[in-house]
């Protein structure tokens, strides 16, 4: 998933389209015959686009329960001819398409696999005209699509990368899966120590190029009490009132708009019945942040707030028969992380969406690319193609007409072989 902060381009418009020097070189392979043969390619294989991205959709994917649709895709990748097509021990699956050798750096390209929605959801595709209707029709199935289709235009125009070229669809993206996927790949991967340049394809818009990746971390974070009968044990210390004095201070925090850093508490449990007073409640908390330091400050003030809270709950109440815990537990964690605006991997991905007679627009959001930005591995997030809509709802949607289709993904191609030639 991809949540941009479109305030947040860190260049003017005037700047943002000013010409580099990769545009002459991006140009020259638009306008080469091999990528005019692949752009023909894709214009001719939107059938088969499309029936993939309905086949992969209709496999549920739902978090930490991925292997349904990562055996399919697996086996996409093998009848596209990659070399070494296999699954690692995480759940990712990818296959590799040699180049020449002139450069031994890798790119690896990737899309995530796991969709939000829960194990029981209805998947099957509705269609009305161009659009498809679906849970997860777009982030990211359309990605794993769109690099299935791309790697047909390759093979169709016999274009060869100086550099191999990883393709992966990854597991963990989503939620609490905390880009296990991606981790994995970069931290324990076979292919670890030869990935120079990341690719994700995620999103819609195909002219934002993600640079920068927010950061995150998540807490679940549990009061525990004596309990007792809501009348008879009445006066005892609460957890539920210390955890509500601390939702009531952690809404009062005053966080940067510039960087911009966010905090919220999404869902709240506990408790057994209306008339006891809980033994245990808990709240699950998302802080973010454009800024690794912003970041880091924001968590030590929500860990004060936690204590500052459990303290006035005991002070104000008896704990004779025990006294207000809290246990905050770290469940997420996405590190911060940017790519130079003169990075070649930036640089080239802006000269190809030019090349398309677009603008190129330099975001910061949370995806597969923190990881290797964390890393200091020149990594951008790219478009998927669209337009779509309602991300993470049951009737979210992805427009597949035909003549836009073949456009963004014929810019998809020409990002890779910007970054990879």
């Amino acid at each position: 998933m991809r949540i941009l902060v479109p305030a947040l381009l860190l260049l003017t418009a005037s700047a943002a389209s000013a010409q580099s020097p990769s545009d002459a070189r991006v140009r020259a392979i638009v306008d080469g015959a091999a990528f005019k043969q692949a752009a023909t390619s894709i214009a001719g294989d939107q059938d088969r686009f499309v029936r993939e991205l309905i086949q992969l959709t209709e496999i549920p994917a739902p978090p930490f329960k991925e292997q349904a649709r990562a055996r399919a895709f697996m086996e996409m990748l093998r009848q596209h001819g990659l070399a070494d097509v296999e699954m690692d021990a995480e759940g990712n699956v990818m296959g590799l398409r040699r180049g020449s050798g002139a450069d031994p750096g890798l790119l690896l390209v990737n899309a995530h696999l796991d969709t939000v929605f829960p194990e029981g959801t209805d998947v099957r595709v509705r269609r009305e005209g161009t659009k498809l209707m679906a849970p997860g029709i777009g982030d990211d199935t359309r990605g794993l699509a769109a690099m299935l289709a791309v790697i047909r235009a390759m093979d169709a125009a016999k274009i060869v990368t100086r550099r191999d070229i990883l393709f992966a669809g990854n597991v963990g993206e989503e939620g609490e899966g905390d880009l296990r996927g991606i981790k994995y790949l970069l931290h324990k991967g076979k292919y670890k120590d030869r990935v120079k340049q990341v690719v994700a394809i995620d999103g819609t818009d195909t002219s934002d190029i993600t640079r920068g990746g927010v950061g995150s971390r998540r807490y679940r974070v549990t009061f525990k009490g004596p309990g007792g009968h809501s009348y008879g044990a009445f006066g005892l210390v609460n957890p539920a009132f210390a955890m509500g004095g601390a939702i009531a201070r952690f809404s009062r925090l005053q966080v940067p708009a510039a960087p911009k850093t966010t905090y919220s508490v999404g869902v709240v449990s506990g408790g057994t019945s209306i008339n006891a007073i809980p033994t245990d409640v808990r709240m699950d908390v998302d802080m973010r942040s454009e800024s690794c330091a912003e970041l880091q400050k924001l968590d030590a003030a929500f860990l004060r707030i936690l204590r500052d809270a459990v303290d006035e709950e005991n002070a104000a109440r008896s704990t004779k028969e025990g006294a207000i815990t809290v246990d905050p537990k770290l469940i997420g964690e996405r590190p911060c992380g940017t790519t130079a605006l003169d990075d070649p991997i930036v640089q080239a991905a802006a000269a190809a969406v030019r090349a398309f007679d677009g603008t190129p627009a330099f975001t910061f959001s949370s995806t597969d690319a923190n990881i290797p930005m964390s890393l200091g591995i020149p990594a951008i997030t790219i478009g998927r193609g669209g337009p779509g809509g309602r991300q993470h709802s049951p009737d979210e949607w992805t427009d597949v007409d035909p003549k836009l289709n073949a456009k963004n993904l014929q810019l998809v191609l020409a990002i890779l072989l910007a970054v990879a030639q």
